[in-house]
C-alpha cells in the first residue's frame, strides 16, 4: 500500500491479455466440437461475463445455459416451421450451429423499464456477450458470438423461453476447434479514429 501523497506505481501491462485481444477471432459455430468446458468452468465463465459495464446497477440481462439434448429439440422444432412456412433453404441450414457446439450460452436482453435509457441496458447485455467469449477464451476454449433468424422470430422466440420486453443478445456458442479459426479483414484504424485536441 502506498502512503498518503506518494505516487503510485506505474501501470503493469499484461502481455497474456494484451495478446488474447489481439488474436481475439470467433469460431465457425457449426465447427465447435468437444471437449466443452466442465460445469465448474461454466459456471466461473458465467460469473466472469457478469462483471459487465452496467449504468444503474440494473443487471438487464439474464443468462440461458443450452445443453446439447435442449437444443437438438429446439432445433427439431425449428426445423417443423421452417417447413410450415415453406421457408428459404438457409433458414434450415444455420440450425447447424445451433446444435454443433458442446455448450450454448443464450444471452437475453431484459430491459428494465423506466430505468437508464433502453439502449444504454441493451449495451450492457451486448458487453455480456463479448466478456463471455473471453471468458471461453481464457478457459482455453473457443466461442461465437451470434444470432440468427431465430433470434428475432415472434413464433421461435417462445421455444427458448424470451419473454414479452425481451430480446436475444446473442447466442454463445463454446467448443474446441481441431484447427485454428481463419483471419479475416480489420478495418483500417486511420479511417475509424478522430483525435480531438
Amino acid at each position: 500500500m502506498t502512503a498518503l501523497n506518494e505516487p503510485l506505481p506505474p501501470p503493469v501491462p499484461s502481455q497474456a491479455f494484451l495478446d488474447r485481444l489481439a488474436q481475439r477471432r470467433s469460431a465457425p459455430a457449426q465447427a465447435l466440437t468437444t471437449p466443452g468446458p466442465s460445469d465448474a468452468e461454466l459456471d466461473h465463465i458465467l460469473a466472469l461475463g457478469a462483471r459487465t459495464p452496467d449504468h444503474g446497477k440494473l443487471f438487464p440481462w439474464r443468462f440461458v445455459v443450452l445443453g446439447p439434448q435442449s437444443r437438438a429439440e429446439i432445433a427439431a422444432r425449428l426445423a417443423v416451421l421452417v417447413e410450415l412456412r415453406n421457408g428459404p433453404a438457409k433458414d434450415q441450414a444455420v440450425l447447424a450451429k445451433l446444435t454443433a457446439a458442446p455448450v450454448t450460452i443464450l444471452v437475453v436482453s431484459t430491459p428494465v423499464p423506466n430505468a437508464k435509457p433502453i439502449w444504454e441496458q441493451q449495451l450492457s447485455a451486448g458487453a455480456v456477450c463479448m466478456n463471455l467469449e473471453h471468458a471461453a477464451g481464457g478457459f482455453g476454449y473457443s466461442a461465437s458470438w451470434i444470432t440468427d433468424w431465430y433470434s428475432y422470430d415472434p413464433q421461435a422466440l417462445p421455444l427458448f423461453g424470451v419473454g414479452e420486453n425481451e430480446s436475444v443478445a446473442g447466442f454463445i456458442h463454446i467448443g474446441t476447434l481441431d484447427e485454428p479459426a481463419l483471419e479475416r479483414p480489420r478495418p483500417d484504424m486511420s479511417a475509424k479514429v478522430t483525435r480531438l485536441p
